[in-house]
């Protein structure tokens, strides 16, 4: 039995309409077809495989490598009432089991898995037990070595066709060039090629780039024009309360925000900036995934971002309510030199990889044969240490590690503690009479989280501690002694670097990186390097069009709003039908605004026309009667 689309989308969401291409993707899905969609940042992906998976029986799989995301939309699912579960590195072996558990008999309807998870002897198992009704494939892109984030354990995606062959694939990515989409559906074994997708075009996003040294000056004055909303994008945490005190020292209510500050204290600064508490957000590229403030009205990036894909994405954050926007890019000769600097850094000597993966497993004191899909915890000083290496060396070859398959870094998620009570309500009640402190602090958790007798449920230590009035070291003493009594499984945050091994540990002279896999990623990562300093550094191309043909659109025409077609507008000779075209739009102004100065007409038409050219018309249309100076400075149409 199939439900009404639309129904579910008014139930679960409360939209009257899907938006473009939403609907033909979820249609295409529920009759059974692989589909692979291509919808920009902000163009509702997750919509596309949570209303038909809510329109079926059974269970949807959702494939992601984005841990954080993965949470996140866990979170917003059972918010909205709909139940949800996830799996991923960093789960001890109970938490998995449990969670795949109600995967096949608690009447979940989504399971997020990372694609690391797949090829495990307990998930192939659990899985032959589930109802699936649909394969949802998010970040599709990784799956290709010409893509943007290319991850080999995508790979094994394919490999779910042999354990669900009538269960359709539903890919889905907001960056992908046509050799990626064609290799998307090649990897992942589509029946037929089919491909949805929403044009990248976004008539209200205006590119601009500024070839400049003075950063700073420009984006005060930016800021100023602009007013609303606004994200300012570096490439260091220490760069991010830089320019957040700058910005606040000019005048302008800023802060800043990156994945190394305390969780508690990155949400309120996430929650300050969605309720307009402060105009601009100064941060890393960790900012952003989930986010959705609809008002964002300008995204400047101070720093090259390593590729297009990876700057479209920060530059559709800018509004996506439809009103104008702008995507602003400052770059200089030195910020050439640091992209290619940084591309070749990212592909460190194999021999250096092998011997940082030594590093590490002698500072786990791992041993050889063990290991396999078990999460260590460390700390990069504390592996730097005990090296001889940089840090950009460990930092790039742990990547590298990680690209190839041999583990999967958090480097310091900070989410959330989790608990769940692993005895029934009947073993749990003696045990709450006997010990009033732990009857207290159940209370507390039962009170205020449903679902912790079926699945694991994220907490905030501090919370409890508030309302069971215990300090919060107390509450952790406490829950400890829970699980150590098989009461609970509580599993405390823990911030430091965390590294879940995919295979058992092996001597570092046995790493394997094939040499044409090295040079293949070292080649794709210049390519890109390549065509985002054409982006930047190109005079003479419509930034629209740049970015639209690269991402495999044919362009009838430039976009007119960007920085290059500004200025080929203003370059125009000053012709009889110009003239006529620019006294209507002066004349459109002045009955709109009402009152005007010369100098603020010549200001708000500055973004079409060339100055000179407006002073002229306004001249002319003075000499002609069309228009008079009144006593208050201000011009009015006679």
């Amino acid at each position: 039995m199939v439900f009404d689309p639309k129904k579910i989308l008014k139930q679960y969401w409360n939209y009257d309409e899907f938006r473009s291409s939403q609907r033909e993707i979820i249609d295409s899905v529920l009759s059974g077809k692989d589909t692979l969609a291509l919808l920009p940042t902000g163009g509702g992906k997750s919509i596309c495989f949570q209303v038909p998976a809510l329109a079926q029986e059974g269970i949807c799989l959702v494939i992601t490598p984005l841990i954080a995301l993965m949470k996140d939309q866990v979170e917003n699912l059972k918010k909205r009432n709909i139940k949800a579960l996830a799996v991923y590195s960093g789960m001890s072996k109970r938490q998995i089991d449990y969670t795949l558990d109600n995967a096949v008999y608690g009447n979940f309807k989504f399971l997020y898995v990372s694609p690391e998870r797949l090829k495990t002897p307990l998930f192939v198992a659990r899985l032959a037990k589930m109802k699936v009704n649909l394969i949802a494939v998010d970040e599709a892109h990784c799956i290709s070595q010409w893509g943007y984030d290319f991850r080999p354990a995508y790979l094994e995606v394919n490999k779910l066709r042999e354990l669900l062959p009538n269960v359709p694939f539903l890919a889905l990515t907001a960056t992908a060039t046509p050799k990626v989409v064609t290799d998307i559906q090649a990897k992942l074994g589509f029946k037929n090629e089919l491909v949805i997708r929403k044009s990248f075009f976004r008539e209200n996003l205006r590119y601009f780039v500024f070839n400049d040294e003075r950063k700073t000056e420009l984006i005060l004055s930016i800021i100023k024009k602009q007013r609303g909303s606004g994200i300012i994008y570096v490439r260091s945490r220490a760069k991010t309360a830089e320019y957040a005190s700058l910005l606040r020292n000019n005048g302008v209510s800023a802060d800043f925000y990156h994945a190394g500050l305390d969780l508690d204290l990155r949400e309120k600064k996430q929650s300050d900036w969605m309720q307009n508490k402060f105009q601009v957000i100064c941060t890393t590229n960790a900012f952003g995934m989930g986010i959705d403030k609809p008002d964002v009205r300008f995204v400047i990036n101070v720093d090259l971002p390593d590729s297009l894909e990876a700057y479209f994405q920060e530059a559709g954050r800018g509004g996506r309510d439809g009103n104008k926007a702008f995507a602003i890019l400052l770059a200089n000769g030195a910020d050439k030199e640091n992209l290619l600097k940084r591309t070749e850094q990212r592909f460190p000597e194999i021999d250096i990889i092998r011997r940082v993966y030594g590093l590490f497993c002698n500072e786990l004191r791992l041993a050889i044969g063990i290991g396999e899909l078990e999460t260590y915890k460390t700390d990069w000083e504390v592996v730097k240490r005990n090296s001889t290496f940089t840090m950009n060396q460990i930092v790039q070859s742990a990547a590298f590690l990680e690209r190839a398959g041999y583990w999967q870094i958090s480097d310091g998620a900070k989410t959330k503690s989790t608990v769940k009570v692993i005895v029934s309500q009947n073993q749990l009640y003696p045990l709450q009479v006997r010990y009033p402190l732990f009857d207290r602090i159940i209370k507390v958790l039962l009170r205020s989280h449903a679902g912790l007798f079926e699945s694991y449920v994220s907490i905030r230590e501090k919370d409890i501690a508030k309302r069971a009035n215990l300090p919060v070291k107390k509450v952790i003493e406490i829950l400890n002694e829970l699980t150590r009594m098989e009461v609970l499984d509580y599993d405390e945050n823990q911030e430091n670097l965390a590294i879940t091994f995919l295979r058992p540990r092996i001597d570092m002279k046995q790493i394997r990186i094939p040499q044409q896999f090295y040079v293949t990623l070292k080649e794709t990562a210049q390519i890109k390097t390549d065509n985002m300093l054409k982006y930047a550094f190109s005079e003479h191309l419509c930034r629209s069009s740049m970015l639209l043909k690269y991402f495999g659109e044919t362009v009838q025409k430039d976009c007119g709003t960007c920085d290059y077609c500004m200025n080929k507008k203003k370059d125009i000779p000053l012709t009889s039908e110009l003239v006529k075209t620019l006294s209507n739009r002066v004349e459109q102004l002045i009955v709109k605004e009402k009152e005007l100065t010369i100098i603020q007409v010549v200001e708000k038409l500055s973004n079409e026309f060339k100055r000179d050219n407006i002073k002229f018309v306004i001249q002319w249309m003075v000499d002609n009667g069309i228009i008079m100076v009144n006593s208050a400075s201000n011009i009015q149409l006679i």
